[in-house]
């Protein structure tokens, strides 16, 4: 009897044998052995808005559209009622065209730019914390059997991090159910592209969880918050102003998921324990990813 996928229950899941996303490296060991790895590949990819050049960003290369479309959505550059009358890709030009039915000029949301923690280095345009001051998250509530579940199945699901690392990953869920794992050499990269997918596909974020592998910054809060997202998990710790951020909107943030052990440091109403630690497995060592103990 055939056994089911790991990404079987996916929408959108890690393709490893994407072969454009690695590539085969060979070099020698510390006892001076030959040995051939994989490493992710690492490309420029310049976004457009209309005639107007936004950001070249640093990703692996898969989904340029849903990066594109997340990206200026989540910079507050296409409006939830835009038009998307196209989208153009050149994988020779290594670049992807937004138009919007909507004239666009942002010159003056250009000139202000701050760089971001995010691996990549992340960008973001004019006011960061622009579009949160009246944003009110949904209470849906938040099961804590539904973290252990998420948690056990994703670090299960074949990904690009276990097959050649220097990447981090984010999975948009919805209760227990692991919907969209993306992966990029920014995290910040792997969010906007599920920002993208949920655009396009006009897909509601009031009953979903954001889970990722990395930390939880400022930018990571904003990015989740500013989506209608209204909980952030983490097997990764906390940055002090993304926690001042997160209880300042009202997110649940929770951090250090490894195992049967937690901590959530914002937005613990919508927790409710009905988990039996007693039935939750510590974490393999073999899972252990980055920003896990030893």
């Amino acid at each position: 009897m055939k056994r089911p996928s790991q990404t079987q229950s996916y929408l959108i899941a890690p393709d490893v044998s994407h072969g454009r996303l690695t590539r085969r490296v060979s070099g020698k060991d510390q006892t001076g052995v030959l040995q051939e790895i994989n490493v992710v590949e690492e490309r420029p990819l310049t976004i457009f808005l209309n005639s107007q050049e936004i950001v070249t960003s640093m990703t692996i290369g898969d989904y340029p559209e849903y990066l594109a479309v997340g990206f200026l959505r989540n910079q507050g550059m296409l409006l939830s009622d835009d038009e998307i009358t196209g989208i153009d890709y050149d994988e020779e030009l290594e670049t992807v065209v937004v138009r919007t039915a909507r004239k666009t000029n942002y010159e003056e949301k250009l000139s202000k730019k701050t760089r971001t923690s995010g691996c990549a280095v992340g960008t973001v345009f004019g006011d960061m914390m622009e579009g949160l001051e009246h944003l009110t998250l949904p209470a849906t509530p938040l099961k804590t059997s539904w973290l252990y579940a998420l948690a056990h199945q994703i670090n299960q699901t074949p990904s690009l991090y276990l097959e050649a690392g220097a990447i981090h990953g984010t999975v948009l869920c919805e209760k227990d159910q692991p919907l969209v794992y993306m992966e990029d050499v920014g995290r910040h990269n792997a969010v906007d592209k599920i920002a993208g997918w949920m655009r396009l596909n006009a897909i509601e974020a009031s009953d979903k969880i954001l889970y990722t592998t990395g930390r939880l910054t400022s930018e990571m809060v904003i990015k989740t918050a500013s989506m209608g997202i209204p909980a952030l998990a983490s097997r990764s710790g906390f940055t002090a102003w993304g926690v001042d951020i997160a209880r300042q909107v009202g997110l649940t943030l929770i951090g250090r998921m490894r195992g049967k052990r937690f901590i959530c440091l914002s937005g613990e109403e919508r927790l409710l324990w009905d988990a039996d630690l007693d039935n939750v497995q510590d974490e393999p060592q073999k899972n252990r990813r980055k920003g896990s103990p030893g």
